[in-house]
C-alpha cells in the first residue's frame, strides 16, 4: 500500500472517529437540555419530581419582581403520570420546596402522587407548608430535615378593603346580579356580615377537607391535626408530632426507596419540557427573585376579590 493510500485510510479513519465522538457528546447534550427525555438514555429506576415555589395552576409570564417561574399543577401532573407510565419507573420521589398555593392544583398533584404504581416517597428540603403538606399527604412516607419547615396545615382567604379609598376618591359601586352573594366580597365596599359569615363559611369547609385528606392520608388522628393551629415545625419537631416519618437527607431518601424496592437506586429527573428561550426567562426570574424577594411580594396578588390558598 502507497503512501497516499495509508494517508487516505488515516484520514477516513480519523474523520469517523471524530464524526462518532461528536454524534455521542450531542446525545448526551441534548439529553442534558432536555434532562434526559431525548438523546443519552442512561438507566435509571426512580422517577424525581419537583415542586418548587408557589402552587399555582397557570404560571403565564409575570415581571421578573413576581419572584421564580417554577413548575406548575399540571406539568407536575403530566411529570408524575410520565413516571407512572414509564416501565422503567419503580417507585417516585417528590421533591418538596413550597410553601403552599392554590386549592384544586394542590389537590390534582396530590390525588396524582397518590395514584402512582409503586412506591412514592416526599422529601421535604426548605419547607413543606399548607398545599406542600396537602401533596405529601399522597405519599407513602414524607421525609425531612432538620433545619426544614413543615407543616401549615390551614387554609387563609383574603380580600383587599378599597372602600375607604373609593370614597376620597367619589368612586361609587354600582353593580347587578341575581343571587343574594353572587358580588360577596367585592372590594369598592364594605362587606356586610352575613358576607362575611358566608365567605367565612367556605374557608372552614376547605380547612375541614384539609384536616380530613391528611388525616387519612397520613393516618393522624384528626384532633392533633386540629392542634397544631397551622403552625409550622421545624424537622425533629414535625417528626415527634408525626408530621412526618423520618429526618435525613436526600441520599438517606434514596436508601430508603432502594429497600422498598429491593435493588440499588438510579434516580432519574422528570422535569417539564421546554424551549431554550423560555429557560433563559426563568433563569433570570430567578436571580431577580434571589435579589429583590421582599419586593416581591408586594406583588404576590393576581387581582382578584377574594383569593383562597393553602397558606
Amino acid at each position: 500500500m502507497d503512501d497516499d493510500a495509508r494517508s487516505t485510510g488515516t484520514d477516513l479513519l480519523a474523520a469517523a472517529a471524530v464524526g462518532a465522538a461528536g454524534a455521542v457528546a450531542g446525545k448526551r447534550l441534548v439529553g442534558r437540555l432536555t434532562r434526559g427525555r431525548f438523546g443519552d438514555t442512561e438507566e435509571y429506576n426512580v422517577a424525581k419530581v419537583s415542586i418548587s415555589g408557589a402552587i399555582k395552576r397557570d404560571k403565564g409570564r409575570p415581571s421578573p419582581l413576581s419572584g421564580p417561574g417554577g413548575t406548575t399543577a399540571d406539568e407536575v401532573v403530566e411529570q408524575v403520570e410520565a413516571a407512572d407510565d414509564d416501565e422503567d419507573v419503580e417507585a417516585l420521589l417528590v421533591h418538596l420546596n413550597t410553601p403552599g398555593g392554590e386549592v384544586v392544583p394542590s389537590d390534582d398533584i396530590r390525588r396524582a402522587v397518590a395514584d402512582f404504581d409503586g412506591p412514592t416517597v416526599a422529601y421535604a428540603t426548605d419547607l413543606c407548608a399548607s398545599g406542600g403538606y396537602w401533596i405529601a399527604s399522597g405519599c407513602d412516607e414524607l421525609w425531612a430535615r432538620e433545619g426544614s419547615l413543615v407543616g401549615s396545615i390551614g387554609v387563609i382567604g383574603s380580600r383587599p378593603n378599597a372602600a375607604g379609598l373609593a370614597e376620597k376618591l367619589g368612586i361609587s359601586y354600582e353593580q347587578f346580579t341575581a343571587g343574594e352573594y353572587k358580588d360577596a366580597g367585592v372590594p369598592l365596599r364594605e362587606i356586610e356580615e352575613d358576607e362575611r359569615e358566608y365567605l367565612q363559611s367556605l374557608i372552614d369547609g376547605y380547612y375541614e377537607q384539609f384536616v380530613e385528606t391528611v388525616s387519612e392520608g397520613r393516618e393522624m388522628d384528626p384532633e392533633t391535626i386540629r392542634e397544631t393551629e397551622a403552625r409550622v415545625y421545624l424537622g425533629p419537631d414535625a417528626l415527634e408530632i408525626g408530621l412526618v416519618d423520618e429526618l435525613g437527607v436526600e441520599s438517606a431518601v434514596e436508601d430508603r426507596i432502594a429497600e422498598s424496592i429491593g435493588e440499588d437506586v438510579e434516580v432519574k429527573e422528570f422535569t417539564p419540557e421546554r424551549g431554550l428561550a423560555e429557560r433563559l426567562g426563568i433563569g433570570a426570574e430567578r436571580v431577580a427573585f434571589a435579589a429583590g424577594n421582599g419586593v416581591a411580594s408586594v406583588f404576590a396578588g393576581d387581582g382578584r376579590d377574594v383569593e383562597v390558598e393553602f397558606r
